[in-house]
């Protein structure tokens, strides 16, 4: 195991890029168990990482959300939100908020809800007076709901990753977290707007609320298409992402009529670009996690936990800081092929339900996400709003309360993960 840590450790520090890091690990640690008779399963592990049909989906889910970007999409559904809010005291904050809701029902990626939202309203928030690193921070904060409401490209790759759970149930385990995220953002977003005086708009009549609800109906359907299909058994995971990608080119060009063969051809080239880097995350880490569970590295995480604590609850707190930590330094995708082959399976023999873990972490790693000094999501709405990294930071903080907030009670009551699965 000692050169497995070593070459992790050197190249991380290094900034070795994380699929390296994760394949060198790998390859160190299985030449220690077995000299050079081990080195070819390393082709296989990383072959078998990336070969299963469930991972067709990661595609066309990153596929869909482009065509809705490309599409226009983001404005239909910030003027539906605007005539809910219109009147109320920080209107655009609650907005902003809400736009994101819907939206991670159609992406399942953080950064690029904080694109599509952010370079619309960041620009209309400091128009009509609300601090600059205030629009960063819940641009930011309220984007990394995507990944927890499903559809979800972190859920996919975690029922990739760790088989023992179904990306079914996944989704249907992140519904109430993501809803509960939102509702904790719209308290903190409500109580700051009152105490600022951040302005109220215009009453949105309501003939024109009603168009702007029929408006952005076609767009709200994607993600009844792809739950409905999936939650009914109608339809398998890739089934309905493919069925999801189809209808957001219809409705792009029959319906919208401003999705064109160059804005198709522009997502899908983020499309493919994206896809291989989910793709090579997960054939190297395919590697790691077959020498974490040859070494036994997981029944000793297991042991050191316990030393701790003997209170579950305490074990899931201990458990959190440190993937919050784990997340200071890695973007989710890399933080979660690192450490779920670890962690999950001593969790798994410390009683834990592997279910209520699993939505665990991916929402601790998700708020991670608006956590110095990586913070993608912070970071990239920090410069779409033209406002200093620190201070984005530091506008953050009441959100990042509330998630700690939520967080907590999801450890202390597993049936806010597991109970619409088990309706399933």
């Amino acid at each position: 195991m000692t050169p497995t840590i070593v070459v992790f450790v050197l190249l991380l520090f290094i900034g070795a890029p994380v699929a390296v890091v994760m394949a060198m690990s790998g390859l160190a640690g299985g030449f220690a168990l077995g000299g050079e008779r081990m080195l070819g399963i390393i082709a296989d592990r990383m072959f078998s990482g990336v070969s299963g049909f469930l991972l067709i989906a990661v595609p066309y889910f990153i596929f869909t959300a482009e065509l809705m970007n490309q599409g226009g999409l983001t404005h239909k559904l910030i003027a539906f939100n605007n005539s809910l809010f219109g009147r109320v005291r920080g209107a655009l904050s609650h907005v902003n908020i809400s736009v994101s809701v819907f939206f991670a029902g159609l992406t399942g990626a953080a950064v690029t809800d904080t694109v599509a939202i952010g370079k619309i309203m960041i620009p209309e928030m400091k128009k009509q007076g609300y601090d600059a690193e205030y629009a960063a921070a819940v641009t930011a904060c309220s984007s990394i709901i995507g990944p927890i409401i499903p559809p979800s490209v972190v859920m996919v790759v975690y029922a990739t990753l760790l088989r023992d759970i179904s990306v079914i149930d996944l989704f249907a385990g992140g519904i109430v977290p993501g809803l509960l995220m939102a509702l904790a953002l719209l308290g903190v977003s409500f109580f700051l707007a009152w105490k600022r005086g951040y302005p109220k708009q215009a009453p949105t009549p309501f003939k024109v609320a009603m168009m702007s609800f029929f408006v952005a109906l076609p767009a709200m359907v994607v993600p009844l298409i792809i739950l409905g299909g999936i939650l009914s058994g109608l339809t398998t995971i890739t089934e309905a992402s493919g069925f999801a990608a189809v209808y957001a080119i219809v409705i792009g060009v029959v319906f919208y009529r401003n999705l064109t063969w160059r804005k198709i051809w522009d997502a899908l080239v983020v499309t493919v670009r994206f896809s291989g880097v989910v793709f090579f995350l997960l054939a190297t880490s395919a590697v790691l996690g077959w020498f974490v569970t040859r070494s036994g590295i997981a029944r000793d995480a297991a042991g050191l936990i316990t030393t701790f604590s003997d209170a579950a609850f305490l074990q899931l707190m201990l458990v959190c800081v440190l993937l919050l930590v784990i997340g200071t330094v890695m973007d989710v995708l890399p933080a979660l092929v690192v450490v779920a082959p670890v962690l999950v399976p001593a969790m798994i023999q410390l009683g834990f339900d592997p279910l209520h873990f699993a939505i665990l972490m991916i929402v601790v790693l998700n708020v991670s996400n608006v956590t110095p000094p990586v913070g993608m999501t912070l970071m990239t709405a920090a410069r779409i709003a033209e406002v200093p990294y620190e201070r984005a930071i530091v506008a953050s903080l009441p959100f990042y309360v509330a998630f700690i907030g939520v967080i907590v009670l999801l450890a202390a009551f597993p049936a806010l993960s597991t109970w619409i699965p088990s309706l399933l």
